[in-house]
């Protein structure tokens, strides 16, 4: 069982714990994490988009800010946004799923998130930013979470393809979600066999986010 984090009542003090939080090294679920903590996230009580990633990379480690990496490049495009809006808090809140770098698997893939972070922070900090009007649910881990947070049913062996594929079922939630897949590199070959997500789902999304980012 979890020690929870110390009982705050503001965003600021959210982020501010958790930006020194050491559960996956003091507490760990399973095996502790292999390097120092350094979590990695933009909280905001402005911004109407939220970026529900999956955990920050090697290359957001060591520079400390999220996305930091080609798959930023591509997040970016998806979503239409110059890198100084992607980076304004005001218009955009940043919560991975797991807030450290997780470390890489034996074939130098990272790791899944921590779900440390997940079970300590991420229903407090929601509930800390009801101004979000969209969540862009981006991996199977985000997807999870935040389907079965607004009481959405979700097959067990329900695939990427499968969920992105529905994401119009999303549409009349409040706030909206838009179920993404990674935007790593590796996914070109499934970006390349659903070329729907580019026709259909990316001028959508663009629209919401500069609706919400103007």
């Amino acid at each position: 069982m979890h020690q929870s984090p110390p009982a705050v009542g503001t965003l600021l003090c959210l982020a501010e714990a958790a930006a020194g939080c050491r559960i996956c090294r003091e507490r760990p679920d399973g095996l502790p994490l292999p390097h120092e903590p350094r979590p990695i996230f933009r909280l905001s009580g402005q911004a109407r988009v939220v970026i529900a990633s999956q955990a920050p990379g090697h290359r957001a480690h060591v520079s400390g800010v999220p996305f930091d990496d080609p798959s930023g490049v591509r997040l970016r495009a998806w979503m239409g946004l110059s890198p100084d809006r992607f980076y304004d808090r005001e218009r955009v809140a940043i919560v991975p799923m797991g807030f450290c770098f997780p470390g890489h698997d034996r074939n130098k893939g990272d790791l899944p998130p921590r779900p440390e972070c997940r079970d300590a922070w991420h229903d407090r900090i929601f509930a800390a930013m009801p101004q979000a009007e969209l969540i862009l649910m981006i991996g199977l881990h985000a997807i999870r979470y935040h389907l079965a947070r607004f009481g959405i049913p979700l097959a067990r062996n329900a695939g990427m393809a499968e969920i992105v594929a529905g994401w119009r079922d999303f549409a009349t939630t409040t706030p909206r979600l838009i179920p993404l897949p990674h935007p790593s590199w590796r996914n070109t070959a499934w970006l390349n066999r659903n070329p729907w997500f580019a026709a259909d789902l990316l001028p959508e999304l663009r629209a919401e986010v500069a609706r919400l980012t103007a």
